[in-house]
């Protein structure tokens, strides 16, 4: 006599504790770790969003004031957390000041940032869906600079011609989470005077 399982197609939404029916995908497959591409089922979704900012001379992430970019938003009615997943970082013209770039945030951010200056591009990671529920920006003021700097990549004085970089990319596999009524945005250890640089971020939004 056989034995019958009961599985359930598709996400579940539930609470911690509550005890869940095993997951199959469309195709009968048992779902115990990534099915298909790592992001591939939030980009299916329309979950999936990236931004591309270019920036001049990015700021000091101890000041407010240019934050940017991209400068993402996250409503306090938005009722998702924006995680971010992945950076990427191309350097056009160098900086005269040796710095880093890395990431930023804060909290505390109750009605959208000001002095912004309009995202260069934005786009679902699903080609042809919407903009989701966060807002990002090439630059702006938030209320509070940023609390924390994780630095990413270095920016040194020498020519183009000598930088073996090209192309930075951060895979940041979901470890920051930017929750509603907070922003993030790409930064640097210390303004880095005449950079000019093509500036990415990728990032979930997961219902809260």
């Amino acid at each position: 006599m056989g034995i019958e399982i009961q599985q359930q197609v598709g996400p579940q939404i539930l609470s911690d504790g509550v005890s869940a029916i095993p997951r199959l995908g469309k195709t009968g497959e048992n779902i115990v770790t990534e099915l298909h591409g790592r992001y591939y089922e939030q980009a299916s979704r329309g979950n999936l969003y990236v931004a591309h900012a270019i920036v001049t001379a990015p700021v000091i992430y101890t000041t407010a004031a240019g934050t940017g970019g991209p400068l993402l938003w996250n409503p306090p009615a938005s009722g998702v957390n924006a995680v971010i997943l992945g950076i990427g970082i191309g350097i056009t013209v160098v900086t005269t000041v040796a710095a880093a770039l890395g990431l930023t945030g804060n909290s505390g951010q109750t009605s959208a940032p000001g002095s912004t200056t309009a995202i260069d591009s934005r786009a679902s990671c699903k080609i042809g869906s919407g903009n989701g529920a966060c807002t990002p920006y090439r630059i702006g003021t938030p209320t509070n600079a940023g609390a924390f700097f994780f630095p990413l990549l270095n920016l040194h004085t020498g020519a183009l011609t000598v930088d073996s970089l090209g192309l930075g990319w951060f895979d940041l596999g979901g470890s920051f989470v930017v929750p509603p009524g907070s922003w993030a945005s790409l930064a640097a250890s210390a303004t880095a005077t005449s950079t000019v640089a093509q500036l990415g971020m990728m990032w979930e939004e997961v219902a809260v």
